[in-house]
């Protein structure tokens, strides 16, 4: 087992990925190239940073590849929300998703934190 495997916030941004994929399978066929492959960039991003910061020896990296996951989850918000201007999805949906990613970005800012004192 790798060590990110261990963290919870990594965990959590796992099912974010499983969401995101389900939710963006139903978009319109002519978004495949463009919003849609953009959220699901940027969603596993997300996770892919977080892990590539656990596995860093300096808190330097680690914060690094941590700001990097907090900025693709708000990028995932920011196309949600188009997401829902462009009625592909609904606003219960994304409004479904926010405390998940609410609460992955309070988690990703802790780490942050604490790799700053």
């Amino acid at each position: 087992m790798f060590i990110f495997e261990k963290l919870s916030v990594w965990q959590k941004a796992r099912v974010l990925v499983k969401e995101i994929y389900e939710l963006t399978s139903k978009f319109p066929i002519e978004e495949k190239y463009g919003l849609c492959n953009q959220i699901q960039r940027a969603v596993i991003s997300v996770s892919s940073n977080i892990a590539e910061g656990a596995g860093r020896f300096f808190a330097k990296e680690k914060l690094h590849f941590y700001s990097i996951a907090y900025g693709s989850l708000l990028e995932v918000a920011s196309q949600l929300i188009l997401a829902c201007d462009l009625d592909y999805i609904k606003r219960s949906d994304f409004e479904r998703l926010e405390p998940l990613m609410d609460e992955i970005a309070k988690m990703i800012t802790g780490m942050m934190k604490s790799l700053k004192q």
